[in-house]
């Protein structure tokens, strides 16, 4: 270990360089503060290959916007470095532990670790996830649109997805798999087939591709139900163990365990901000790059009046003799 590492402060270390964490980091080097991203290079949307639904950037593939996020902060003195950062301690500052064997020091942290998708174990479902494999009508419905849908529902709650879905074409099939009968509620069964959503009982085998595209589904009683396009939703797996090892104070919801934050992605834990997906499932990149650019604006402002409360202390620690003004 580099001794000269473990005595480099920054103002603020930015762990995850994805859209939350860039744009967090581009506030903070605007606003002059020495910041460090570390990034895995593991974005949540890396499998699609076009975004949507970000006004003047609709239709870029979020590789290319990464790149031009990585390029705008070098602008303004931000090392980025492409590592994981396996620990975090906090005393008087946050001493950071990267993998490759680097430890640095952070005034302030920002958590933007993300989450990861996981996936039923349908055979082609992974493979085709991102392409005519999809989870998010908002992101990809219109590119899709008036396609025969099918929905594979991996959980009660993939009903909500199938009505949501009846908005982009009319023709939707429901494949309950290995949710049970019971499960769905006779009010769910009434608004499916209020949206005109078919529901097709069984066990989904696998995904029929042919010429490299989605023809349809395959049940395991061999029954094939052709559809051009399938939507599932993933089992978010938040990445928030750097947060729950500094003793973050955690919200269980039904998508898994995210900080509590304050408007700002302040965590409970002083000093440490969070933001992007390691808030909550369903951040978009909008919301991620509009998460980091809060924590980054709030950090600026803590740590100047932190600076000027120590000078301010440092000139009067008995709380007496600051000059007034004259009236």
């Amino acid at each position: 270990m580099n001794e000269t590492d473990r005595n480099e402060l920054h103002d603020v270390v930015v762990v995850g360089g994805g859209v939350a964490g860039l744009s967090a980091a581009l506030v903070l080097g605007r606003a002059r503060q020495r910041t460090l991203v570390v990034d895995a290079g593991e974005p949540r949307n890396a499998p699609s290959a076009h975004m949507h639904g970000y006004l003047s950037r609709d239709g870029m593939s979020p590789a290319e916007f990464l790149a031009r996020g990585r390029e705008e902060i070098a602008r303004y003195g931000v090392e980025l470095v492409r590592d994981r950062v396996t620990d975090v301690t906090r005393g008087e500052d946050f001493t950071v532990v990267l993998e490759a064997g680097r430890v640095v020091r952070a005034r302030r942290l920002i958590v933007a670790t993300g989450l990861k998708d996981e996936l039923p174990d349908v055979p082609g479902v992974a493979e085709r996830f991102g392409q005519d494999v999809l989870h998010c009508p908002f992101c990809h419905g219109w590119e899709v649109r008036d396609q025969p849908f099918g929905v594979l529902a991996w959980s009660a709650m993939s009903v909500h997805q199938a009505l949501m879905v009846s908005q982009w074409s009319k023709d939707v099939t429901f494949f309950p798999h290995r949710v049970a009968e019971e499960e769905l509620t006779d009010e769910d069964l009434r608004r499916l087939a209020a949206a005109g959503v078919d529901v097709v009982p069984g066990e989904v085998a696998e995904l029929v591709v042919e010429d490299g595209r989605l023809a349809g589904v395959r049940l395991a009683d061999g029954t094939t139900h052709a559809r051009s396009v399938l939507f599932v939703a993933p089992r978010p797996l938040p990445r928030t163990g750097l947060l729950e090892r500094l003793g973050a104070e955690m919200d269980e919801t039904p998508f898994g365990a995210y900080p509590v934050v304050d408007p700002t992605g302040l965590t409970t834990v002083p000093g440490v901000w969070a933001a992007g997906n390691a808030i909550g499932f369903a951040e978009q990149v909008v919301h991620a790059a509009s998460g980091g650019y809060r924590a980054a604006a709030a950090i600026v402002g803590d740590l100047l009046m932190s600076r000027l409360d120590a000078a301010v202390g440092a000139q009067a620690p008995d709380g007496r003799g600051v000059e007034r003004p004259a009236p």
